[in-house]
């Protein structure tokens, strides 16, 4: 009868490793005084989706005008860079920035929002060709945004080449990643902000590589 029972339980141990590890249920906790309900996987992305505040929608969508500027200077520097350490670090910082725009944009659009904010246009964030009465106005030195190179910067750093172009490229870099690491503690100070998962990510994400980033390109514009 031992013998039974203890094969019972081994057969039963066999059935459990075979279904393998169990998901552990996930809590949605309930209004004040009320109790906390089990819900699905999908009901928690579902829930994830509704927790965003406005700071967070504009957060995204400046991110992307910023980041697509830090594309637009990488895309200088394939044809005007020659040092071949500051073009492969571009090409990983572009690669990088690519990919977050995607995600930035797919996180809005599942929410609902619109990817540009009201009166930000879909322009390109780098140079500025201003016209007035039929002459070309001078590049503004006024960025679109805090965190970006101005026009006149960029009209810059386009009409450099070589050497010269490197260090400019690098020094415009840093800049421009200081400026979305300002542009992340300015979220974080906003009551409720980047509660939603995928944001809380994202932005520990900035922080982590554009920090290391601008370390490495600190130490690369002491060697040119």
């Amino acid at each position: 009868m031992v013998a039974g029972a203890a094969a019972a339980l081994w057969l039963a141990g066999l059935a459990g490793f075979a279904a393998g590890p169990q998901t552990p249920p996930i809590f949605n906790p309930g209004a004040p005084g009320a109790p906390s309900r089990v819900i699905s996987t999908a009901e928690a992305v579902e829930l994830g989706r509704t927790s965003f505040t406005a700071d967070d929608v504009a957060f995204m969508q400046h991110m992307i005008v910023h980041h697509g500027q830090a594309v637009e200077m990488v895309e200088l520097l394939r044809t005007r860079g020659v040092h071949p350490t500051v073009r492969r670090l571009g090409q990983r910082i572009a690669l990088s920035q690519e990919a977050e725009i995607a995600l930035m944009r797919g996180w809005l659009t599942d929410r609902g929002q619109p990817l540009e904010m009201p009166g930000m246009g879909g322009g390109h964030a780098g140079m500025d060709h201003s016209a007035h009465a039929g002459h070309v106005m001078p590049p503004s030195d006024t960025p679109i945004m805090a965190g970006m190179l101005s026009p006149a910067q960029m009209q810059a750093l386009a009409a450099a080449s070589g050497p010269a172009f490197d260090r400019l490229f690098l020094e415009g870099m840093i800049r421009h990643h200081q400026g979305a690491l300002d542009m992340v503690d300015a979220l974080l100070v906003n009551p409720d902000a980047a509660e939603d998962t995928t944001l809380s990510d994202f932005t520990t994400s900035v922080v982590s590589d554009q920090s290391a980033e601008i370390l490495r390109m600190q130490s690369l514009l002491s060697d040119l």
